[in-house]
């Protein structure tokens, strides 16, 4: 029952602020357990001028992608991913979970500034307003994806091949013996965190320069590639 659902998790529903109505942020949420706090998670950071992708982990149980499904139908602005992923921690699945959630924002008829991607296990300490004056005030046209350069402790993760393995309950990334080719474009690979706040020419570059795609490709087998992909892209020149 929607209206059920809106009244008594006291949903949002209006913009609080003529500043956060005309700045509109996309959410990537990757979830796969623990239905409450995916919800509590939700309803923190709902505002009916943003735009939510929800990547659901296709080896969540039936019982748990419907009642995902019943509650983001309650929303015009809220939306499951249109390809799902069986996502293996630091595996390429994590990182294709995201990308596919970008390729349905960019098509969204809701006309979004940045995007902000979550897992179901996190909680803002900040109002959508405070966080969009950060952005405003530091950031206005750059992408927070900090990091260094590649380490030598985490050489390992792109030096050799890595395989995700899912069966019967169980998933990993284990290491395999074939040493990888150097990266595309003789790129110089970095490490950062695997969360960040892009903008929305940032994401549309992501999706389709030649550079960012090839680098996909290359990422396919290496470990925990969402903590290289978007900090390399984003230390390009230009």
């Amino acid at each position: 029952n929607c209206s059920m659902v809106l009244k008594t998790l006291h949903f949002i529903t209006r913009p609080l602020s003529d500043e956060e109505g005309n700045f509109s942020l996309a959410y990537i949420i990757t979830i796969h357990k623990e239905l409450e706090m995916f919800v509590k998670l939700l309803r923190a950071i709902y505002m009916p001028q943003n735009i939510y992708c929800i990547h659901v982990d296709e080896k969540s149980p039936k019982d748990y992608k419907a009642a995902v499904q019943n509650i983001v139908n309650c929303f015009e602005n809220i939306f499951i991913s249109s390809k799902r992923e069986s996502v293996v921690y630091a595996g390429f699945s994590r990182l294709q979970a995201d990308i596919n959630c970008m390729r349905d924002l960019v098509h969204s008829k809701i006309q979004w500034n940045y995007v902000i991607n979550l897992c179901g296990q996190d909680y803002p300490i900040k109002t959508n307003k405070d966080i969009i004056q950060y952005i405003k005030s530091k950031w206005n046209g750059k992408n927070m994806t900090p990091g260094v350069v590649q380490p030598l402790h985490m050489k390992h993760r792109t030096e050799v091949s890595y395989r995700e393995y899912v069966h019967s309950g169980m998933s990993y990334v284990y290491p395999t013996k074939n040493i990888k080719a150097k990266p595309p474009y003789n790129l110089t690979i970095y490490f950062g965190s695997a969360y960040y706040i892009l903008t929305k020419e940032f994401v549309e570059f992501i999706l389709t320069d030649a550079r960012a795609k090839d680098l996909l490709e290359w990422s396919r087998d290496t470990y925990s590639p969402d903590e290289h992909y978007w900090v390399t892209l984003n230390r390009l020149n230009g």
